[in-house]
């Protein structure tokens, strides 16, 4: 099979496509002949050396795809050979990432796809979708699951709502019947996050934020899915109502943060840590389910007209791959690995 892999940290550069053996599943495991691998800013990331990638000598990277079980190990229920699958943490603390024409996961990891679900869609999931539903589910108060009113009364700030979180954080927001508050940074952008589903749009760009969301959300802000807590900290304080958490999932702008104190325990805030990686079994199957039923829903649909274009690369382009989103590129990376 072709696998594309790297033995050292480094640019893009060190991504090869080589020739290598299909591995036979494990007890427990299932192999996934794979159609399109997502990519993602860990992934890059990852490959850079600027997270712990294991101690492996070679590594298949890309943490999501989406693909059709083609043999099944011993002790696995549930799975069968044919099953259409999106595939999540492919390359968490193993070498068997998605950038290959088959790879190899735990059962868990590879998630029936409902009827009629696309395999651009469904390696669209993953890291963002999983992560959206996370930083949706942490208030004090609930829910801890995603439904249709599970968010009924609730008003959600997503920052950077044309991104792949953002996108995927909107679209479960408005699923789950919040009102939804997107921050941008141009038209474009602003045109993705309605797409998407957003309520209301603000550029932060242009004019007071702070004085923009109070316009749009009096009584403030319940949730708020962050990408950027180091530039927000200080307005999100501001914006956020009683009791409101601020979920973040990333270090963009910057590694820390500071906020006004009086605020803050004033209106009884959390600020919530969000990694898919260290988030547990739990939360992780909460998502899925959810997830599954919100597919079932057609409420995340991808692509141009549904506010998430898709950006696509050849499995001997994924160096060109990993590059676009290292560099910001405005959609969702995929790569075509096979025509199934």
């Amino acid at each position: 099979m072709r696998a594309i892999v790297y033995s050292a940290p480094g640019g893009s550069e060190v991504l090869s496509l080589v020739d290598r053996e299909v591995v036979a599943p494990g007890t427990g495991e299932v192999r996934v002949q794979i159609a399109v691998s997502g990519v993602n800013p860990t992934d890059w990331k990852a490959r850079a050396g600027g997270t712990q990638r294991g101690d492996f000598a070679e590594v298949v990277p890309n943490q999501d795809g989406a693909g059709i079980i083609d043999a099944v190990g011993d002790g696995v229920a549930g799975l069968a050979v044919g099953d259409h699958v999106w595939v999540h943490l492919a390359q968490h603390q193993r070498p068997t990432g998605t950038a290959q024409e088959y790879t190899v996961v735990p059962a868990s990891r590879a998630i029936r796809l409902p009827e009629g679900v696309s395999f651009e869609l469904a390696a669209s999931l993953g890291v963002p979708a999983v992560t959206a539903h996370r930083a949706l589910t942490v208030h004090e108060d609930g829910p801890t699951r995603l439904s249709p009113g599970s968010l009924d009364g609730r008003t959600v700030l997503v920052a950077g709502g044309a991104g792949a979180v953002g996108h995927a954080a909107i679209q479960l927001a408005r699923w789950a019947g919040a009102t939804v508050i997107a921050t941008v940074s141009s038209d474009e952008k602003a045109a993705l996050a309605r797409a998407a589903g957003a309520h209301h749009t603000v550029d932060y760009t242009t004019g007071d934020l702070v004085a923009q969301v109070k316009a749009l959300a009096p009584p403030g802000i319940d949730q708020f899915v962050e990408v950027s807590l180091a530039t927000n900290a200080a307005a999100d304080a501001e914006l956020a109502a009683n009791h409101a958490v601020i979920a973040f999932y990333a270090d963009n702008n910057g590694e820390t943060f500071s906020m006004p104190i009086r605020p803050t325990f004033a209106k009884n805030l959390r600020v919530q840590g969000v990694l898919l990686y260290t988030v547990g079994e739990p939360a992780l199957d909460a998502a899925i389910e959810d997830i599954t039923r919100a597919l079932e829903d057609d409420a995340l649909p991808v692509g141009d007209a549904h506010g998430l274009p898709l950006i696509w690369f050849n499995l001997d382009q994924t160096a060109a791959a990993h590059d676009a989103v290292e560099n910001a590129a405005v959609g969702k990376v995929l790569i075509r690995v096979a025509d199934l």
